[in-house]
């Protein structure tokens, strides 16, 4: 596979190095409107050719799939430009700003025969795999609860820089520079986090958003301050089982946290993952006569970028897809209704969700 990939920002750094290590895949070409990113970029991961738009980019052809590290608002004009060209995406999340043009874009991969998968980071996870496979064997019975949180600090420590100071944490606080809050930036990770380890498709969710003061008049520069920075949901899923899902970026002492507890009428499972490592907990079978709980052992799994790189080598689409993603930025806008109405949203298509 000759890949290119599109935009040269922070996370692009982890696509060239999670691709450079797949044996049969080749970083041919770099592409950012950016000129000196483009270049410190092409240097570092010693990148042949740069191009300085996707247009030109796309005018060379020499590339079979591209990954695309765009801004989110512009997912859905480049994926679009790509897969028109008969190029397979990978896309960052969220796959667009809403339903309609995930949607779209889903439509247009599978009519075309392409591969279109997005990097919900999290699915790299071991120990979410394997709390599925015990979902799936009958481990915790009947799934009748669920809790998931996504924690992050960075509104109250500078670990990764002052907020305040730097555009790449300050235009997520402002819907002006395309951000849905933390709803749109995590809110997909913790919902995706839920489903697929739950094996469970959510029916309908209740939702609150909340933007907190954050500076007089909150406004810096010229970033607005108004896009939600907490997030609380009640979700029922197709087996009836109720959950709550929850994300804030005033969590102190959380730098990056995931929390995913499941439990059934025989049992329950618990998987937490930060930046130190990640761990999964049971209580099943006759631990859950005396509340024991024991540390599971997980087998590494495939990353998002080897599935695409196999996916695209064998003409199949691997999971997870641009369809999964639409349906997960289905509940994200459905929530935004949710939290205006102030009542319940049924889910359209909940049969896509859980893959």
């Amino acid at each position: 596979m000759r890949l290119l990939i599109l935009g040269t920002g922070g996370m692009a750094r982890a696509h060239a190095d999670g691709f450079s290590r797949i044996e049969g895949v080749e970083i041919v070409a770099c592409a950012d409107l950016d000129k000196e990113k483009l270049a410190t970029f092409a240097i570092l991961h010693n990148i042949e050719h740069q191009f300085h738009s996707l247009d030109e980019a796309l005018a060379w052809d020499d590339f079979d799939a591209v990954a695309n590290v765009t801004p989110d608002k512009a997912h859905y004009a480049t994926t679009m430009k790509c897969l028109a060209a008969g190029k397979h995406v990978f896309c960052e999340k969220p796959l667009a700003t809403d339903y309609a043009k995930a949607t779209e874009m889903a439509d247009t991969a599978e009519e075309k025969g392409l591969v279109g998968m997005v990097n919900l980071t999290y699915r790299n996870v071991s120990q979410i795999h394997r709390a599925r496979e015990m979902v799936e064997a009958g481990l915790i019975g009947e799934l009748k609860h669920v809790e998931a949180s996504y924690l992050q600090s960075w509104l109250v420590q500078p670990a990764w820089g002052d907020w305040r100071e730097d555009s790449q944490w300050l235009w997520r606080l402002s819907t002006k520079h395309g951000s849905n809050g933390v709803l749109g930036d995590v809110g997909i990770h913790i919902l995706d986090f839920a489903v697929y380890g739950a094996h469970q498709e959510i029916e309908s969710v209740s939702c609150r958003l909340h933007t907190f003061d954050k500076a007089p008049g909150n406004k810096i520069q010229d970033y607005v301050l108004d896009a939600n920075d907490s997030f609380a949901m009640t979700v029922q899923f197709n087996n009836g089982a109720i959950g709550v899902v929850h994300a804030s970026r005033w969590a102190a002492g959380h730098m990056n946290d995931l929390h995913l507890r499941l439990y059934g009428d025989k049992g329950g499972l618990e998987v937490m993952h930060n930046p130190d490592g990640s761990r999964l907990r049971a209580c099943v079978r006759d631990d859950v006569l005396t509340g024991l709980w024991r540390d599971i052992e997980c087998q590494p799994v495939q990353t998002n970028y080897e599935r695409f790189a196999e996916a695209v080598k064998t003409g199949f689409t691997i999971e997870p897809s641009f369809r999964h993603a639409a349906e997960l930025q289905n509940l994200l806008d459905i929530s935004m209704v949710a939290d205006d109405d102030h009542h319940d949203q049924e889910i359209e298509h909940p049969e896509l969700m859980a893959e």
